[in-house]
């Protein structure tokens, strides 16, 4: 998959801008303020139809302005064209068009254009709470596998509706509590899918974080474990016995969940747990291990999707560079070198034979770069 051309109106700092990078690595360095990052963040949005930077949507509207509006144009490695054309206003919110049609919900366009992203905020990945790793397992999964983003869907659903349940039953303490078994069955169900489908993808990713970790932080074993709510998942296991263990620690806590009003086990309480050498990278590694150990994952995923999907995914690198010494940057940019299209900001200009440059002026709002 490549990028041929963006452009852009009204996004952030950019009130007028058109973008065509070339193929390989691309090198877009100008002085802070420039838009650097912006770009990246509205290929991002067309690919996966949000930015990387958690931001919403209104706050990517440039200062005054009403509505923003991107449109990209991306070629698949089999020749392929596929137009994006994604607008925000503050009366309608977001739309999605492909190819000139509408499309809704936006979850079907996810993996139509695999995408690869990284940028300094996300060292919480690694650093930060269980929610931010639970976030990039689930977009990592979305992008292979359809089905998983669909058994997603529809676990959040019930998760919602069993929690109001459990919140109309704290409230009044002698209510029925028959439809509980029902909800509980059905959210055990999803449960169970949603955690078949992330051991698996945990089991098919490990070797390719494995191979590039070592290489990265010069000899260092990593290790990805999952810890459920119903206990530590090393290896598949099958959905029907995941279900039943689900509906047995519902049971359990039921009293508890009536009292709180929440469901207190489930995919969405799980945690992912990174490992260097078997110590926990959260808590016993210094923050340039954590970095490294980030960008392990993040051209893992690379290298994944390409073999699983059998495209050549697009790879987003905000300011990659203040977040490795020398010897490491030398070692990326040699990985990148076989990874498609890469897009990477900088604040300075980057010597690597082979990249294509692009300086970004102090005044995005011209056409030029």
């Amino acid at each position: 998959m490549r990028l041929r051309s963006i452009q852009f109106e009204n996004f952030r700092n950019h009130r007028s801008f058109s973008f065509e990078p070339e193929d390989g690595i691309n090198l877009i360095y100008g002085q802070n303020g420039s838009g650097k990052t912006s770009i990246l963040e509205g290929i991002h949005y067309c690919a996966l139809t949000k930015g990387f930077v958690s931001a919403a949507d209104g706050e990517c509207l440039s200062f005054s302005a009403g509505y923003f509006l991107l449109t990209a144009l991306f070629e698949s490695s089999s020749g392929i064209e596929t137009a994006v054309r994604l607008s925000y206003t503050k009366e309608s919110g977001k739309k999605l068009q492909i190819d000139g049609n509408e499309l809704k919900p936006f979850s079907l366009h996810i993996g139509s254009i695999p995408c690869i992203s990284f940028s300094p905020p996300e060292i919480v990945i690694v650093s930060g709470p269980p929610g931010e790793r639970r976030r990039f397992l689930d977009n990592a999964v979305c992008q292979s596998d359809r089905r998983y983003l669909d058994n997603l869907l529809i676990y959040r659903r019930l998760l919602q509706q069993r929690n109001a349940l459990l919140q109309q039953l704290s409230q009044s303490p002698g209510k029925d509590r028959s439809m509980l078994q029902l909800w509980s069955e059905n959210l055990a169900s999803s449960a169970a899918s949603v955690t078949a489908g992330r051991v698996r993808f945990l089991a098919e990713f490990h070797p390719f974080v494995e191979l590039l970790h070592r290489d990265l932080s010069g000899g260092q074993t990593p290790s990805i474990e999952y810890s459920s709510t119903i206990g530590r998942l090393l290896e598949p296991v099958p959905e029907s016995e995941l279900r039943e263990r689900f509906l047995q620690r519902f049971q359990e806590n039921e009293q508890q969940e009536i009292l709180r009003g929440q469901t207190l086990s489930g995919p969405h309480r799980d945690e992912l747990i990174f490992l260097s050498d078997g110590r926990e990278s959260k808590r016993y590694s210094s923050q340039g291990q954590q970095r490294t150990f980030l960008i392990s994952l993040k051209l893992a995923l690379f290298q994944y999707f390409n073999e699983k999907i059998g495209e050549t995914p697009i790879c987003l690198l905000d300011d990659i560079f203040s977040e490795l010494d020398g010897k490491r940057t030398a070692a990326v940019l040699d990985i990148l070198e076989g990874c498609g299209q890469t897009l990477i900001s900088s604040a300075d200009l980057k010597n690597h034979p082979g990249s294509a440059v692009h300086h970004l002026q102090t005044t995005p709002s011209t056409q030029n770069s």
